[in-house]
């Protein structure tokens, strides 16, 4: 009985950690956010300065910084 209680504890923890350590994302109208509550711009991660994006889904360009975009991989 003490171990199960042990187990779940160790669980809970771990889930908690793994979430703390996310910085903090756009959410669809490009507003900072962490944890549902709104945070200073300076916190979330910057957008791709150089090179091109494109939209998650389509693979289609679209102007980096835009919420569902991602850097297109440098070609080697």
């Amino acid at each position: 009985m003490r171990s199960v209680r042990l187990i779940a504890i160790a669980a809970v923890a771990l889930s908690l950690a793994s979430t703390a350590g996310a910085a903090p994302a756009l959410d669809a109208k490009g507003k900072c956010r962490d944890g549902g509550k709104f945070v200073a711009a300076s916190m979330c991660k910057a957008p791709a300065a150089a090179g091109k994006c494109r939209d998650v889904k389509t693979k289609k360009f679209a102007k980096c910084g835009a919420p569902g975009t991602e850097a297109v991989p440098a070609k080697k």
